[in-house]
């Protein structure tokens, strides 16, 4: 299988304790963020591409073109391209018609083979993977039918609660943005996700989460990664 992974955020958030490198470089107990997430990935994965922008030549210094019996190849943006850009500019590296896509600065610990499996086997061009939370207004929540289906998106509300979010993992087909130029800004959450016409599915998990982009969950990552 093939994957993107979107590493080429200024992680503003995080400039108090990490400014020398791009977020998903930021050191997790000795070794870089990144590192966990594609320690996860290899078993399942045989290319990878990481879409850099930022302090790119961290990120291609550190792994070169292998990483684990993984390939990897870089797609840096010259100039920032909004999530949906950066997807467009990295699917010109990748072969296959169905690609995950991945935040750099997010680990959710799902099985990548099964969300493959469910993907194929519900037939639409796009897959989100959810997850329930205690505090779904921190990141915005989704509303999921019965039959597996995403009905709706939420803003970011603190008096939400508990509910489902969107976990920053796709499987996307890339006729999905077909027509999209190369070198365009755009979000793909805003203008891909929240406007289909099509259906959209979820594939919902319950697998260790972890976002570090704000400075209390990055220290809380010293010591949860090392120990996965």
């Amino acid at each position: 299988m093939e994957a993107i992974i979107l590493a080429g955020g200024f992680g503003t958030r995080l400039q108090s304790v990490v400014s020398d490198v791009p977020k998903p470089m930021a050191s997790v107990a000795g070794r870089p963020f990144l590192c966990y997430l594609l320690d996860r990935m290899a078993p399942c994965y045989s290319h990878i591409v990481l879409a850099t922008g930022h302090l790119h030549e961290k990120v291609e210094a550190f792994f070169g073109h292998e990483y684990r019996g993984v390939s990897i190849d870089y797609a840096r943006e010259l100039s920032p391209l909004g999530t949906g850009g950066a997807i467009v500019n990295a699917l010109q590296c990748c072969r296959e018609e169905a690609v995950t896509v991945l935040n750099g600065d997010t680990l959710f610990d799902i099985d990548h083979a099964q969300l493959a499996a469910t993907a194929d086997e519900n037939g639409g061009r796009l897959t989100l993977v959810t997850r329930r939370v205690d505090d779904a207004g921190r990141y915005g929540a989704v509303e999921v039918d019965s039959t597996g289906r995403v009905t709706a998106f939420r803003e970011k509300d603190p008096a939400y609660g508990e509910g489902l979010i969107n976990g920053g993992i796709y499987r996307l087909r890339r006729s999905l943005l077909e027509g999209r130029p190369v070198g365009q800004p755009f979000s793909f959450e805003k203008e891909v996700l929240q406007a289909m016409a099509e259906p959209l599915f979820a594939y919902a998990s319950d697998a260790y989460f972890i976002d570090i982009g704000i400075p209390e969950d990055y220290r809380r990552a010293q010591t949860e990664l090392p120990a996965l």
